[in-house]
């Protein structure tokens, strides 16, 4: 049965469960600091606390699946399961993969991901435009037709990324402007949300361009990388609520405690709530 569209069922989860994305980032030193081993035993444990913790009450979990391949297939097993009991749950699972090509290769990342069939399918994926926007158009068509998100790279909280995002095209159109205003094209007439959002810094001083994309905004960058919930209403404006805040290091450092997960999730989404009033 095809679901419903993922903007719809983004935005009942961010008006009943409140607005944060927690990232299940299972690096070597979050490992370390949980008093878990850098392997796949560890790997098991950290995300079967986080999906326990906090599937059952945040609007949006956010696996990175770097972490989980870097232990092969055995990895991926992992994230497999995690994803199934994410969502099983009742949270959102946005799969945070980054990926991007052209063609053939493009459509295979997207059935990865997107495809009810597949073992990894999640509610959303991050995708990279920069092979050009036209590029993911299969992973767009199919998030469409299966009720899915897709959240594409346009201001990230990496300094790094202004080289390209903030260049400007032979038109006169910044490049970030340019992913914004197509994904905007995407989500033209949508309600109460669309489908295809953009990435967004917390940290950015001055986003510089129109964010008002009918779709929602992920925003990267908060807690470990310096933003808070009291910068968005400045860096997003009137968008601010289709904010999805994403904080994972901050959330994360918490565990193993079950109760202390759960305490520093509803912190920030008591703080979402306090700096939007």
């Amino acid at each position: 049965m095809t679901l419903a569209p993922f903007g719809a069922r983004l935005r009942q989860a961010l008006d009943t469960r409140g607005q944060l994305c927690v990232g299940i980032d299972p690096h070597a030193s979050l490992l370390a600091s949980w008093g878990l081993g850098d392997d796949l035993a560890g790997l098991e444990t950290f995300s079967r606390t986080v999906v326990e913790a906090l599937a059952d009450r945040v609007a949006v979990l956010k696996p990175q699946a770097a972490f989980f391949e870097r232990f092969g297939s055995r990895g991926v097993a992992v994230l497999e399961k995690s994803v199934e009991e994410a969502r099983a749950a009742g949270a959102l699972v946005l799969m945070d993969a980054k990926r991007g090509d052209i063609g053939s290769t493009m459509a295979a990342y997207a059935e990865a991901f997107l495809s009810p069939a597949s073992p990894l399918f999640s509610d959303a994926v991050t995708v990279s435009p920069y092979l050009g926007f036209g590029s993911l158009r299969p992973a767009l068509d199919l998030a469409r037709e299966q009720g899915c998100g897709v959240f594409a790279l346009a201001l990230t909280s990496n300094p790094e990324g202004a080289e390209v995002q903030r260049a400007v095209g032979a038109d006169g159109e910044p490049v970030a402007a340019s992913v914004l205003r197509q994904l905007a094209a995407e989500n033209a007439g949508a309600e109460p949300l669309g489908s295809f959002g953009a990435v967004v810094g917390a940290t950015l001083a001055d986003a510089g361009v129109e964010l008002g994309i009918n779709g929602p905004l992920l925003a990267p960058g908060i807690g470990a990388q310096g933003a808070t919930m009291a910068d968005l209403p400045r860096v997003f404006g009137a968008s601010v609520r289709n904010v999805v805040p994403s904080v994972s290091r901050d959330v994360l450092r918490h565990g193993p405690s079950v109760a202390a997960l759960r305490e520093a999730a509803d912190r920030f989404v008591g703080e979402f709530a306090d700096a939007v009033k």
